[in-house]
């Protein structure tokens, strides 16, 4: 069993506030993970604290074996979707993923614009992401997550603005990459996005973390 994150007793408090408490968890490799829980019980702050955006009080995290906030700051090989997607609003879609791909030079603009086509955004369309619906920027930030064909994947809520065939194309994209040997953190809201693509489901509760398959 290979574990790709490994989390130990991890507390992440904002003052008075705690949000994460006492978590330890190891996700697996090539497997589909599951958060499921209601706005504010701290999915995304734990996501964020295995990104390297937030460090913990107390604990630590290891993703591929090397501690967040210490050993790297960012993890190699991740790919990820948190909250809103940014990107330059006055820019095309192709646009805004070449300027990305020009910061590490992983990947040729051939491979952005097959990426685009994979999550059902056409690369010739000019039109500029501040004219994109909620669901064409989702999709957009889906393909910014996995352009560079990352080894692990955070993809919070990523159905958010997805119409009914959107999600279906989205979900079908996400088992393509687990079968790739991806391992994937999803979190959602949709208890039927949970029950058709995890392979483990775990359930934070004002920052109590359980573990529910």
């Amino acid at each position: 069993m290979n574990i790709v994150i490994h989390i130990e007793n991890v507390y992440k408090d904002f003052g008075e506030e705690h949000i994460l408490h006492d978590i330890c968890h190891d996700f697996e490799e090539g497997k589909i993970h599951g958060i499921v829980g209601n706005n504010g019980s701290g999915k995304t702050v734990l996501m964020k604290c295995i990104c390297g955006f937030l460090l913990p009080n107390k604990g630590k995290v290891l993703v591929h074996g090397k501690q967040v906030g210490k050993e790297v700051d960012f993890p190699e090989d991740l790919g990820l979707i948190i909250e809103t997607p940014g990107f330059l609003p006055t820019l095309s879609g192709i646009k805004n993923l070449k300027i990305l791909a020009s910061l590490r030079k992983k990947i040729t603009d051939e491979t952005i614009t097959d990426i685009l086509e994979l999550v059902g955004l056409n690369p010739n369309m000019k039109k500029p992401v501040s004219k994109y619906s909620l669901g064409m920027r989702q999709r957009l930030g889906i393909a910014q997550a996995i352009m560079e064909n990352p080894r692990l994947l955070i993809l919070d809520e990523p159905f958010n603005g997805l119409d009914k065939q959107g999600v279906a194309d989205m979900r079908s994209l996400i088992l393509d990459l687990k079968a790739d040997g991806k391992t994937i953190i999803l979190a959602s809201h949709n208890s039927q996005d949970i029950d058709v693509l995890c392979d483990t489901v775990c359930e934070m509760d004002s920052g109590v973390f359980t573990v529910i398959r």
